[in-house]
């Protein structure tokens, strides 16, 4: 909050940039360090355009469908279908490829892992492979999530009260941006937050809301939309450490609901479907360890020479031949490849040293 304070006035529009330094993350933008989150957030660029996000036509995997047509296209196999039992050792103690959960071994110079370091690791490496600090120092890394994710179908457009819809129903230009609710103050943010500290989803929930059909009409029916809920904040464990119940995630949809509702009259009455996506629902849909999207925190002590351990901060792992290249590595999180990138650089460095 200090680089906000020192920039801007108003205290709605401090806050607003202020979601930007907590989003994924499980800090108050009160606590040192957010100030990296909201650069994060802000720094890259699209199509030239400095700090601009922008919507993939036909969802987020159409980059995962993209990669995919253009590595095939070079010759690459793809096996989607299955899953990775583990990584395959051979007696030198290098990486020869990695098994599937069918029993199919493929072979392979390296291995790279863009799973978390906790699965990577933990779960698919054999443990008599690495070194027994290491695993402990893998143990530490830490990956809680606040977030939870709603996915919701609805049969017309959000009207909201401070820009209320056009007479032809069009959507306007706040439609097509980032929706940025309950976040009038910092405070209200930091009592958010400290609920979710306590095992309590928050009551007041932060909520960053967005429209991707507005400008991308193949994800829905003429008329109908899409939206995306990222919203703050949520424990992994509920208060007492129990899991999360069915009847836990409805409650908290319908709070979060109640307050898009405040401010869109009539949003509760459009909904026609919704997928709801607690922490431990997006650490066993897609694998983010503690539901953590960046794959680990963005905390100071876990950021570059330290992402996500000293002696991987390389991509290089324990293991001769076994790569890290996802967003539990440098740079850590988002749609941009970094990580990637500089492991296949470091892939083909070591190549050449052969």
């Amino acid at each position: 909050m200090k680089v906000l304070n020192r920039w801007f006035e108003s205290e709605p529009l401090r806050a607003t940039l202020a979601t930007d330094s907590v989003i994924g993350a499980n800090t108050s933008p009160n606590n040192p360090g957010s100030g990296y989150v909201l650069l994060h957030h802000v720094m890259g660029e699209l199509e030239k355009e400095k700090g601009a996000w922008g919507y993939v036509e036909g969802g987020m995997g159409g980059v995962s469908q993209s990669i995919a047509c253009s590595a095939r296209s070079l010759g690459a196999d793809i096996f989607a279908d299955r899953d990775v039992e583990r990584v395959l050792i051979g007696q030198d103690g290098c990486a020869k490829g990695v098994v599937l959960t069918d029993g199919t071994e493929v072979r392979s110079k390296v291995v790279l892992s863009n799973a978390t370091p906790y699965v990577t690791f933990k779960q698919l490496t054999p443990q008599d492979a690495l070194p027994e600090a290491f695993i402990t120092a893998v143990d530490q890394i830490d990956y809680t999530s606040p977030v939870t994710k709603i996915n919701v179908a609805v049969d017309k457009l959000p009207n909201f009260l401070a820009a209320p819809n056009s007479a032809d129903g069009k959507p306007g230009p706040h439609h097509q941006c980032s929706i940025h609710l309950n976040c009038e103050s910092v405070e209200v943010l930091e009592e958010a937050y400290m609920e979710g500290q306590q095992g309590r989803p928050s009551s007041r929930p932060m909520i960053e809301m967005t429209i991707p059909s507005v400008l991308d009409p193949t994800l829905a029916p003429p008329g109908c939309h899409v939206l995306s809920l990222f919203i703050q904040f949520t424990p992994y464990l509920m208060e007492g450490r129990h899991a999360w119940t069915d009847e836990d995630r409805e409650r908290f949809a319908d709070t979060a609901f109640d307050w898009v509702e405040r401010y869109a009259p009539g949003f509760k009455k459009s909904i026609v479907g919704k997928d709801i996506l607690t922490p431990p629902d997006l650490e066993r849909v897609f694998g983010l360890t503690g539901g953590n999207i960046f794959h680990g925190s963005m905390s100071l002590d876990q950021l570059y020479l330290a992402r996500p351990l000293p002696s991987v901060a390389d991509y290089r792992s324990p293991v001769k031949g076994l790569y890290l290249c996802g967003s539990g590595s440098h740079p850590g999180g988002g749609v941009m490849g970094a990580a990637g990138w500089n492991s296949a650089l470091n892939v083909l460095a070591d190549f050449k040293r052969l």
